[in-house]
């Protein structure tokens, strides 16, 4: 067989080589397509059910509250029990609180997620999360900024939701502060193919075994927590087409990130 015989053979094998790593990427990205998909329905499945469940304990529960309030209007200081029976309610409404937020929590994250995006400046929304969150910030000595440089960034998002899930992130970050207080940073930055929101604390950090399960529903490392707020940041970056990552370093701090792709979600 000639050179030029050779030269084909090669020629063909090496085009075969090609398609087939091009065929084995389209394959690998329809299997992330797919899982995906199944995902969503699982959890669209999921929260038809357990939504409906949450929304009938909601009911009683509701009753329960309002019971509790007439009961301690009732109740007169004359009582010989006055204090104690005072004390025993104050703890139930407590509890009763707890388990509301934990069902609202709970649907939030396992719910049907509808979106409504429309452009957006992401600083604007920072801006409005600084607003909001600084007093709570300022009692735990903690400084809260937005790190903003001069121009806009525009994308399509849910402005509701996305607050929400920045808000999780920042309410995170102030639990993992030391007493002595710290600093909680919030900044952006557009890439050509996404935007990227960041919440950076001076925290204590997240231990490597923590740091993998962290946005794992109900995982928590603080005491009374739900175990829902990454969780819930996490589903709502997805529902828009993008992700949450984290980089930590114990005694430092961490930056967790939205990542939000420049295109437009489907509602």
């Amino acid at each position: 067989m000639g050179l030029f015989g050779w030269g084909m053979i090669v020629g063909l094998l090496g085009g075969l080589a090609v398609a087939g790593a091009v065929g084995f990427g389209w394959y690998r990205r329809y299997e992330r397509l797919q899982h995906r998909a199944r995902h969503a329905e699982r959890l669209a499945e999921l929260g038809t059910l357990t939504g409906g469940l949450a929304h009938e304990i909601k009911n009683p529960l509701s009753t329960v509250q309002l019971n509790l309030q007439l009961l301690r209007e009732d109740l007169g200081p004359d009582n010989p029990a006055y204090s104690r029976l005072v004390g025993r309610l104050n703890t139930v409404q407590k509890e009763t609180a707890r388990l509301r937020e934990t069902l609202d929590d709970f649907l939030r994250y396992a719910g049907k997620i509808s979106l409504s995006p429309k452009p957006a400046d992401v600083y604007d929304l920072l801006e409005e999360l600084v607003d909001f969150f600084s007093p709570q910030a300022q009692l735990q000595r903690v400084q809260l900024r937005v790190a903003r440089p001069v121009g806009r960034i525009a994308v399509s998002l849910d402005e509701r939701l996305i607050k929400q899930a920045v808000l999780n992130l920042m309410i995170n970050a102030l639990q993992a502060m030391p007493e002595q207080g710290g600093e909680i940073i919030l900044s952006a930055k557009r890439e050509p193919d996404r935007v990227v929101i960041d919440v950076t604390d001076t925290g204590k950090g997240i231990a490597g075994e923590a740091l993998a399960r962290i946005f794992d529903a109900y995982y928590s490392t603080k005491k009374g927590g739900t175990g829902l707020g990454l969780a819930i940041a996490r589903r709502v970056a997805e529902e828009h087409g993008g992700k949450v990552a984290v980089r930590s370093e114990v005694g430092k701090g961490s930056v967790f990130s939205i990542e939000l792709p420049v295109s437009s979600p489907s509602p």
